[in-house]
C-alpha cells in the first residue's frame, strides 16, 4: 500500500468515527421508566426452604390450591393465543407483557430505559435470571406471593418450610387493579382501557365488597395435606368462564341474573303475543361485560314455527362497547350495564296460522366477534363465546 492509499484509507476512518460522534451526540437520550405499567416487578429470589418460585413446585405441597390456579385464565395470560397473536404485531409495545409475565424473572429481557421516551425503543439487555419454565406459568404463586425472599401471606403459618411474612399491603385490591385497572393512550391507535377497578369504586360494593371478596372465595381447609383447617381462599379466580383453549376448564363467575316470562300453554289466532326476557346486573360490583372493551352479550329472540322450523321472526340484542381503531382509537358507543341495572329485551309476534310455535330464548357471552378472531388467525381452536341462558317455550295457535 502506498501513502497516498494510506491517507485516503485514513481518512476514511477519520470520517466514519466522526460520523460515529454525530449519530451518538443526536440520539435521543434514554430516559428511565416511569409509569408502573412500564416496569416489571424486580427480581425475586427463591426463598430459603424452597426449589423455586414456580408453581408446579409450590403445588407438591399446596396441591389442592395448585389445582384451583391450572383452572384459572391467569394460569394462560402468557400463552393465550389471542395474546400471543398481538404479542406478534409491529404495533405491540414491549409494556402489554408486564401484565402478562409481571415478573422479571419470567421476562427474557431486562429494559433500562426508553430512547427518546419512546416506548418503541427501549434500551434492552439479556435477563441473566430469565425462567423460560416460569414464563409459561403466567400469573402463577409468585406473582403474588414471592417478595424479598419470603411468602406473602394473610396469616402466620410458623410451621411452614419457608419463611413467612404477613403482609396486607400486597394482599388486597390494589394487587389486582394493577392489571385491572390499566388506562392509557399508548399511541393514537393503541389503547390499553381495563377500567373494572374504576367500575367497582364509583359502584355500591365500594367499601363493602373488593375483588376477593368475588373472585376468591374464602373457605376453611388445611393449606397443605395433613395439617390443621385454616382460612383460606379458592384460587381459580372466576370470570368470564369463557375458556382459553377447546377442551378447557373456565371457572364462570355470573353476574348477570335472567328473568323470563312464562307464556301461556295456548292463545287464539291472531292475538298479540308479548314476550319480554328481564337481566338484571345483579351480583357483579363492576359494570357488565367488564374489562377487554372487544367483550360483549347477545341476546336472542327466535320464534319458529314448530313444525318446519322456519324462522317467523328473529329479534337480536347486543349489550357491549363498539370501538373505531384505525386511524385513531375512539369508543363510539357503549351500553354495558352498571351494576343492578335491570334491562328488558323484548319481542313480539301475532301468528296467522294454527300450531304450535317454539320461541328460544338464548343469552350468550363473548370474548370477541369472528372477525377479529379471523384477523388474528385464532383458528377453531380459540372459543369466543359460552352459552350463560338458554330456555324453549313451545306454544299452541288454535
Amino acid at each position: 500500500m502506498n501513502r497516498e492509499e494510506i491517507r485516503i484509507q485514513v481518512g476514511s476512518w477519520i470520517a466514519i468515527l466522526m460520523l460515529m460522534g454525530i449519530y451518538h451526540s443526536c440520539a435521543p437520550p434514554i430516559e428511565p421508566l416511569a409509569d408502573n405499567w412500564e416496569k416489571a416487578v424486580p427480581y425475586q429470589k427463591t426463598p430459603m426452604g424452597l426449589i423455586s418460585i414456580k408453581a408446579k413446585d409450590c403445588g407438591i405441597c399446596h396441591q389442592e390450591i395448585y389445582k384451583e390456579w391450572q383452572l384459572s385464565t391467569h394460569a394462560h395470560a402468557w400463552t393465550d393465543l389471542q395474546f400471543q397473536a398481538e404479542l406478534k404485531k409491529e404495533s405491540s409495545p414491549y409494556l402489554c407483557i408486564n401484565c402478562h409475565i409481571p415478573l422479571e424473572n419470567q421476562q427474557e429481557f431486562l429494559i433500562k430505559g426508553l430512547r427518546g421516551g419512546d416506548i418503541y425503543q427501549p434500551v434492552k439487555e439479556a435477563n441473566p435470571n430469565f425462567d423460560p419454565e416460569l414464563q409459561l406459568e403466567g400469573i402463577s404463586c409468585s406473582t403474588c406471593h414471592v417478595r424479598d425472599g419470603h411468602i406473602i401471606g394473610t396469616n402466620g403459618f410458623t410451621t411452614a418450610p419457608h419463611p413467612v411474612r404477613v403482609d396486607t399491603a400486597i394482599l388486597n385490591e390494589q394487587l389486582c387493579m394493577g392489571c385491572h385497572n390499566a388506562s392509557a393512550v399508548v399511541t393514537p391507535e393503541l389503547v390499553c382501557t381495563f377500567q373494572t377497578g374504576d367500575e367497582w369504586m364509583e359502584g355500591p360494593y365500594f367499601g363493602e365488597k373488593n375483588c376477593i371478596s368475588c373472585h376468591m372465595d374464602t373457605i376453611t381447609r388445611p393449606l397443605m395435606a395433613g395439617l390443621q383447617d385454616r382460612t383460606s381462599h379458592r384460587h381459580w379466580f372466576p370470570g368470564s368462564g369463557i375458556p382459553k383453549r377447546r377442551g378447557l376448564e373456565s371457572k364462570a363467575l355470573q353476574g348477570m341474573a335472567f328473568y323470563p316470562d312464562t307464556l301461556a300453554s295456548r292463545y287464539d289466532q291472531g292475538d298479540s303475543i308479548r314476550y319480554q326476557l328481564k337481566l338484571v346486573n345483579e351480583f357483579a360490583g363492576h359494570r357488565l361485560p367488564t374489562g377487554d372493551p372487544e367483550r360483549f352479550y347477545l341476546i336472542n329472540l327466535r320464534w319458529e314455527n314448530a313444525a318446519s322450523e322456519e324462522v317467523v321472526k328473529n329479534d337480536t340484542f347486543r349489550i357491549g362497547e363498539e370501538w373505531v381503531w384505525y386511524p385513531e382509537a375512539k369508543k363510539v358507543a357503549d351500553n354495558n350495564m352498571d351494576p343492578q341495572e335491570s334491562r328488558l329485551f323484548i319481542t313480539m309476534i301475532s301468528p296467522a296460522e294454527k300450531g304450535d310455535y317454539n320461541l328460544y330464548t338464548r343469552v350468550t357471552k363473548h370474548r370477541m366477534d369472528p372477525k377479529t378472531a379471523a384477523y388474528n388467525n385464532l383458528g377453531n381452536e380459540y372459543p369466543l363465546f359460552i352459552t350463560v341462558f338458554d330456555e324453549m317455550q313451545t306454544i299452541q295457535i288454535q
